[in-house]
């Protein structure tokens, strides 16, 4: 995240998830990868904005193979202990349509995991 949604690092990754449609991302977690925060809490509605542009890229690429989830307990996590309801509130900015959120919160997790 510390480097352009546009860079040839996170264009390192969107290849890969192109040339091998067997590969998932899961464009969660937000609180382990933001730089800039601010950390979901206290209300904090603009929390990790740094990492929208990612996650929104590969959710909108990749619409069918991305997954989603709060990573509750937040294990070895140090600095702090993020709001899960603000982690849910998120979901919008990353994944814009119902139909993306669908397809994120539903229907992908189903076929990876139960198809």
């Amino acid at each position: 995240v510390g480097k352009p949604v546009d860079g040839p690092q996170f264009g390192l990754f969107v290849k890969m998830m192109r040339e091998h449609p067997d590969i998932w991302s899961k464009v969660s977690c937000p609180e382990r990868l933001s730089v800039s925060g601010p950390p979901a809490l206290n209300g904090e509605q603009q929390a990790y904005r740094d990492v929208v542009p990612f996650a929104r890229h590969l959710v909108e690429a990749f619409p069918d193979r991305v997954l989603w989830g709060t990573d509750w307990p937040h294990p070895n996590l140090k600095d702090h202990m993020p709001d899960d309801g603000l982690l849910v509130d998120f979901i919008p900015s990353i994944a814009p349509t119902a139909e993306l959120q669908h397809k994120l919160l539903v229907d992908n997790p189903n076929r990876l995991y139960w198809s």
